[in-house]
């Protein structure tokens, strides 16, 4: 099975990403509705800048968070731990994204808060549908594909 097929796949089909940052010592974490992007291996994500998250992770900063779903059997948990960076996009540059995002969230639209890119670097993704406690692990740059 292909790691990172299998993740991208899964991932496709949620829709609520939380993640956590740090800053002078203080962590808080964020939800929010994501648009996944494959080839990126990256969410995008609207949140106004004003947020206490926001304000601690500035322009740019070191992220990590999860994706799971909510299943009542634990033969059928499924979830990804995420590490990467958020960084703000500017006006230009979430114009493609921030399209992708409308589409699949229309009601978005009437929020005039900016993107965020949430880059993955490592994920592992835990799917006991395969077996109790697989894991599949993907690094950027590891060639883990």
């Amino acid at each position: 099975m292909e790691t990172l097929a299998a993740i991208n796949r899964w991932l496709a089909k949620q829709h609520v990403v939380t993640w956590c940052v740090a800053n002078e010592g203080e962590l808080w974490c964020a939800n929010a509705f994501y648009f996944y992007d494959p080839q990126a291996v990256a969410f995008y994500v609207l949140s106004e800048d004003k947020t206490r998250h926001a304000q601690m992770t500035g322009l740019q900063a070191p992220v990590a968070g999860t994706v799971n779903g909510q299943p009542k059997s634990v033969a059928l948990i499924r979830g990804v731990q995420f590490s990467g960076e958020i960084r703000r996009l500017d006006e230009a540059e979430s114009a493609t994204p921030r399209e992708r995002y409308y589409r699949r969230f229309p009601v978005a639209r009437a929020l005039a808060a900016p993107m965020w890119e949430i880059r993955l670097h490592e994920i592992k993704f835990t799917d006991n549908t395969l077996g109790f406690g697989k894991k599949l692990h993907w690094l950027r740059d590891s060639g883990t594909q």
